[in-house]
This record gives C-alpha cells, structure tokens and sequence, in this order.
C-alpha cells in the first residue's frame, strides 16, 4: 500500500491527509460568497478566461451560513462526526475590500466544528493588505489558498486570456510560502493545442515548488463560453478519457509524494457541458486511473527523483 493512502490509491489522497492530521473524516463545504473576479468584470480589461462560464449561473442562497448549513446537513447524514473546511470556490476570494473579506469568512469560522478555510482565488489578486489579515488568520485556523495556474505555457495562457503571468504566480506563492500559508494548485489537462509534455512539464515545474497540494482538472467546453465559440471555429482535439487517465498517471509519477491530490479530474455543469461526455461519469475515471497505476505497478513520485 501507498506510505499516503488508506485504501487502494496509489496517490497522496486528500482523505488520508485529513484523517492523519485529525483523525476523523473532514469535508469541504463548497460557498459561493457572490465575489467577482478582476478578469471578469473588465478590472483588468480581459473579459475572462474563456473556459469561464459567465453570467450563467444557477441561483445561489445568498446567506452564507444557510448555504454552508444546507451542504453540511446533507453531508452529515454519511459522516455524523465529521468536522468541516469552508471552501470560498466560486470566481476570486480575495477580490473584495478588507472588511467584507473579513466579514464573510469570519462568520464561517465561528460555526461548530469548522476548523479552517479554503480560499480560491488569482495569483495577481491578493493585496498587501489582505496578505497581511491571511497570515494573521493563518496562525490561528486551517488555512489553504488555492491559485490558478492552469499551466506554465505562456502561449497557452494567452490563448485562454488568464489574464495573469507565470512570474506573478511565482511572486504570489513565495509571498504566501514566507508567510507559511499553505498553498494548493489548479491545473488543467486538455488546453486547446498543449502537447502531453506540456502538461507533463506543468507538474514537473511544480514538483520543484513549496506547495501543499494540487488540483487537477480536465478542460470541459460549455456552451456560452468563448472556449465553445473557439471549438465551433477550429475542432481543437479533445482529450479522450484513455489519452486523460495516461497524462493523469504520468504525472503522477513525477510529482513529489508529499504533494496532496486534491482532485484528479472534474465535475462539469451538465447543463451546459458539450465535450467531453466521459466526464460526466467520473467514479469511473477514477477507478481507470486506479487501474493503470495498478497495471503499471506504479506510484506517485516514482519518477520524481530521477527526474530532478
């Protein structure tokens, strides 16, 4: 068995991160706190990235605390002891003023059994000041930021308008590793015209840096998005589940055991999902990945250090 895992992964899972640090089942409470995001709404003058759903989006409850409440109660039904992460997921978690930051992550905090936050937000988001509040709020609860990254191709980053620069990923994490906050990171497998090494090469990059753990995704293409627009005028390929499972794999092996997979693939918006379709059914994506690491006899890591 996998040093990381407590079942038949061969990957540092996230579950058995928790369960070793607090030994019991914890769970993310997904929020949607209603923040824009500096590439959305013209901040920054990019019109967003154009995987990015915009203006779409199913109705929320506004009160945070009954949106966390309605997850949790769900939740509690399989895990009655269970303690709980509040998750800031939608659009970037940092871009507000000081005082709302602090007013809506506060009242998760004070909630029963939350031990700590999630905070998703850009590399090119997060101010001195806000800096500041994070590692104050660092000391005194569980605290990860997630970053988008997506990839290190400055071509590709250009082509999906991310609208920020490897160099100001590179300043945002050591600002963040100096003040040991915890660090998780977004990539996506699949960006129209990246090669299987680019997306190889993402996570060797990342191997090298000081960060906790990663997300990875598969690209899925939404209507009303310009990702759709730009499929319908050039069939860029699409990754087929067997291509994912084999640049999944692969990358796994080169990442650092110590680094925490988060996530391994995606849950699109089926309502507006048009390619890829496999995506929908992803316990079995998971189980294939399962597979080949197992038919490779395979871990995560097995290649970091002979790569470096």
């Amino acid at each position: 068995m996998f040093k990381y895992s407590l079942d038949n992964k061969r990957y540092h899972t996230l579950n058995y991160y928790y369960k070793n640090k607090y030994g019991c089942k914890v769970f993310k409470v997904s929020l949607n706190a209603g923040f824009s995001c500096p590439n959305i709404d013209g901040t920054k003058g990019y019109g967003g990235c154009i995987y990015c759903l915009k203006g779409s989006s199913h109705e929320y409850e506004k009160d945070l605390v009954k949106q966390f409440n309605n997850i949790k109660d769900i939740m509690l039904k399989k895990w009655p002891n269970a303690k709980y992460i509040g998750y800031f997921q939608a659009n970037t978690n940092t871009y507000a003023p000081l005082d709302e930051l602090k007013e809506k992550y506060e009242q998760i905090l004070k909630l029963d059994n939350v031990i700590g936050l999630n905070i998703a937000t850009r590399p090119d988001s997060i101010s001195d000041e806000v800096l500041e509040y994070l590692s104050e709020l660092n000391k005194r609860t569980d605290l990860v930021i997630e970053l988008g990254l997506q990839t290190i191709n400055e071509k590709t980053s250009k082509l999906i308008n991310r609208g920020s620069t490897l160099e100001e990923f590179e300043k945002c994490l050591k600002k963040l590793n100096d003040n040991n906050i915890d660090v998780v990171v977004h990539i996506i497998n699949g960006l129209p015209y990246e090669t299987k090494e680019d997306m190889i090469n993402t996570v060797k990059y990342l191997s090298n840096k000081n960060i906790k753990g990663i997300k990875i995704h598969m690209l899925h293409i939404l209507k009303n998005t310009k990702l759709f627009e730009l499929y319908l005028k050039e069939n860029f390929h699409v990754l087929t589940k067997e291509e994912y499972i084999d640049i999944v794999c692969d990358q796994l092996e080169y990442l650092r055991d110590d680094i925490v997979i988060n996530r391994i693939t995606g849950d699109p918006d089926i309502d507006y999902l048009v390619k890829p379709t496999w995506l929908t059914k992803k316990f079995g994506v998971l189980n294939e990945i399962d597979k080949e690491m197992k038919r490779r006899n395979s871990y995560q890591g097995i290649k970091y250090k002979k790569a470096f």
